[in-house]
């Protein structure tokens, strides 16, 4: 059904719906409906949720970490090794980490990767926030955590060798083969990684 057939108010919501990151025509189409058939109140309370989300969050003042205080709660957390810093792309990485409760040091967000197709030079990811902590704080190790893609080695190798003259321990996280994988399954790209992180047992 193409878009002339909806009253304007349903087409520009499902025109808004598809600009959202993995949302195709068809789900925005399933989302704008069942938003329709939803009562008064929680359409507003979704709408206001999302609007009092903008407003409020920031990016904490330390780590860039999205906090709607001036510091999140790892960076507020006197528990945490402040000479630890583990470098992610995004906020969303943080909570995959945390997960694991195996890092008890801080983090710092950059908010995307150098990636020249997207016009995303160094300049406009918070890799100049980094290298201001790394100068005025006692870091001992600096834990690159990007993904493992061309743009994420890219960012990663780029950082490193900012790092390098500082005399900074700096570390990339280990990429290979998933724990209950089996081989052949897995690329090439994935097995040369797993060789090449291999370690002594």
């Amino acid at each position: 059904m193409g878009m002339d057939f909806y009253a304007l108010p349903i087409s520009n919501l499902i025109e808004q719906f598809s600009k959202l990151p993995g949302i195709g025509r068809k789900t925005a189409q399933r989302l704008a409906f069942y938003i329709l058939e939803m009562e008064a109140l929680e359409v507003e309370m979704l709408a206001n949720a999302i609007v009092e989300a903008k407003e409020k969050i920031n990016y904490c003042k330390e780590c860039c970490n999205l906090t709607d205080e001036e510091l999140c709660n790892i960076c507020s957390d006197d528990r945490r090794d402040r000479s630890l810093i583990c470098v992610v792309e995004g906020a969303k990485d943080i909570v995959a980490m945390e997960r694991t409760r195996e890092f008890k040091g801080l983090y710092h967000v950059l908010h995307g990767v150098i990636s020249p197709m997207e016009n995303m030079g160094p300049d406009e990811i918070k890799i100049k926030e980094l290298l201001n902590r790394v100068y005025n704080e006692e870091i001992k190790e600096v834990i690159l955590a990007t993904n493992p893609t061309v743009e994420g080695e890219a960012t990663a190798l780029y950082i490193a060798k900012l790092l390098k003259p500082l005399g900074i321990k700096t570390t990339r996280i280990a990429h290979g083969i998933p724990v209950g994988g089996d081989l052949e399954y897995f690329d090439e790209v994935t097995l040369s990684k797993a060789m090449e992180n291999r370690r002594e047992l």
